[in-house]
């Protein structure tokens, strides 16, 4: 039987076009449908309804953007859903709140279905290169009938237990993320308006122990101004909020995080949401050029 995959965006894309190249028998769907034709050419088939992806495949992976999208695919609140999932295996491997993942497995388990919650570290390069890392949560069953579909999209798989496990595995190593890049973007600006060399700033860093792989592919974007997306701004600030909301929830401190959520927040504002998450490097620009909150600072050197 099919694999199927839902949500072919930045790394849903690289994600099921890796599948297809390994000859996983994939059909794929996606909102806009222009996005289904590298997967065409890969050997994938293209159904044209989520309903005949369900029709056709008995594990199915959804990586799409919020909880609404989810719901609206599954056809989860109409007589659809039980037909649509009864059977089947459903992976969700984007970000929702993990309140969210443990009723879907819920709602699936009372249908019939079975569910994995697998969502992946890591940006779009390592989507392309198959090197994304996987967390696992829910039933042993399912988890182990998942696992080897993985091998072509993450270099590492690990259980985490029980739904919601792995979204709070996801969001921990998240809030890390945020707070990685968000200061290494401030140590640069700080770097440059004291007038130093920026590429040197750099490779003073990259020779030192806080280099790692997310420098290492940051930092060039930063020197270069280069905002093309590896993981969105907007993304960013939908992770900090889910993370925020499970700090609140739990009464977790978050200090470090809730100054990243302010910069995200302006950054967003400023309109940069679509650029990489390097583009926080503009809301800190405006802060030190004075910019009223919501408008542009300067372009910078």
């Amino acid at each position: 039987m099919y694999v199927g995959f839902i949500g072919l965006g930045v790394m849903g894309r690289p994600m099921a076009l890796n599948l297809a190249r390994a000859g996983t028998p994939l059909v794929v769907w996606n909102r806009t449908a222009a996005r289904c034709a590298p997967l065409r050419d890969a050997g994938a088939e293209v159904a044209q309804s989520p309903a005949e992806v369900f029709d056709r495949a008995g594990t199915v992976f959804l990586m799409l953007a919020d909880e609404a999208a989810i719901d609206t695919v599954l056809g989860r609140g109409t007589p659809e859903f039980a037909a649509r999932v009864a059977g089947r295996t459903v992976v969700h491997m984007g970000t929702t709140s993990p309140e969210y993942s443990a009723g879907l497995e819920a709602a699936l388990r009372a249908a019939g279905g079975a569910y994995a919650e697998v969502p992946v570290s890591g940006s779009r390069v390592p989507a392309e290169q198959g090197r994304l890392v996987a967390m696992l949560a829910g039933d042993a069953p399912a988890v182990a009938a998942v696992r080897p579909l993985l091998a072509p999209v993450c270099h590492e798989t690990f259980d985490c237990g029980p739904v919601p496990n792995a979204l709070l595995m996801k969001l921990s190593v998240n809030l890390f993320l945020i707070t990685q890049v968000t200061g290494l973007t401030e140590a640069f600006h700080f770097a440059d308006r004291h007038g130093l060399d920026r590429g040197r700033f750099l490779d003073v860093l990259d020779a030192g122990p806080m280099a790692s792989a997310v420098s290492r592919m940051k930092a060039p974007k930063l020197l270069a101004r280069d905002f093309a997306v590896q993981a969105a701004a907007t993304d960013v600030l939908k992770n900090n909020r889910l993370i925020a909301e499970a700090a609140r929830k739990a009464g977790v401190a978050s200090p470090l995080l809730d100054v990243c959520h302010a910069l995200f927040d302006e950054t967003v504002t400023r309109g940069h949401g679509q650029e990489d998450m390097v583009a926080v490097l503009r809301a800190l620009e405006a802060r030190t050029d004075g910019a009223p909150s919501g408008e542009p600072a300067g372009e910078g050197p």
